[in-house]
């Protein structure tokens, strides 16, 4: 009698279970989705992947966001800390994205250096938050079109009332995304380098 009681509750909480489990699922493949969209559509627009980003620019001898003095410290302990020479400026102007894939070598052994950091970890979530926001606002006003869509179709005032606030509110971020992306991925260099130089 007791088995049977003890295999009722299981049946009871089984439809839950698998319910939990497959809620649990749809939402990782969505934030993975969400990310992905993120990274392969604005981060790579924008950046085209890293040779782009504020991390790459900022060491380019030609960049002013530095001045020259604390750019030279960064080089010199990149040189000293990864045995990588970044090229000078005569070099920059003659083999430019060589310069840059250099630079990119070397920021994601400074990455690698800071792992643990508590401040870069912020930081590098932070930026990760928004890009993934605009990523998932893409995705998000594609569906808000559909409910427009569906609604306009089904004579649906309401659902065509609410789907142009979802869209209107999911396509802030898009319209934002340039400067909004940019914004983060320039603090989060300063952090990066600020933490590289403090490192010992």
């Amino acid at each position: 009698m007791k088995y049977a009681t003890a295999l009722k509750s299981i049946y009871d909480v089984l439809p839950l279970i698998t319910h939990l489990g497959l809620s649990t699922a749809i939402i990782f493949l969505l934030v993975q989705i969400n990310r992905l969209v993120a990274k392969e559509v604005f981060q790579r627009w924008y950046f085209r992947d890293e040779l782009y980003m504020p991390t790459t620019n900022h060491l380019l001898i030609n960049n002013t966001y530095y001045p020259l003095t604390i750019k030279n410290k960064i080089r010199d302990k990149i040189a000293a800390k990864f045995q990588i020479d970044l090229l000078d400026a005569v070099e920059e102007q003659q083999k430019h994205e060589q310069a840059r894939k250099l630079i990119v070598t070397a920021v994601s052994q400074i990455r690698n250096s800071l792992r643990g950091n508590a401040m870069l970890l912020q930081h590098n979530i932070e930026y990760g938050f928004w890009r993934n926001l605009i990523g998932g606002s893409l995705i998000a006003l594609f569906f808000a079109a559909i409910i427009i869509w569906y609604g306009y179709n089904n004579n649906f005032s309401d659902q065509i009332t609410v789907g142009l606030i979802c869209f209107i509110v999911f396509l802030i971020p898009i319209v934002l995304s340039k400067m909004i992306i940019r914004y983060y991925g320039k603090y989060y260099a300063k952090v990066l380098f600020e933490q590289f130089l403090s490192l010992q």
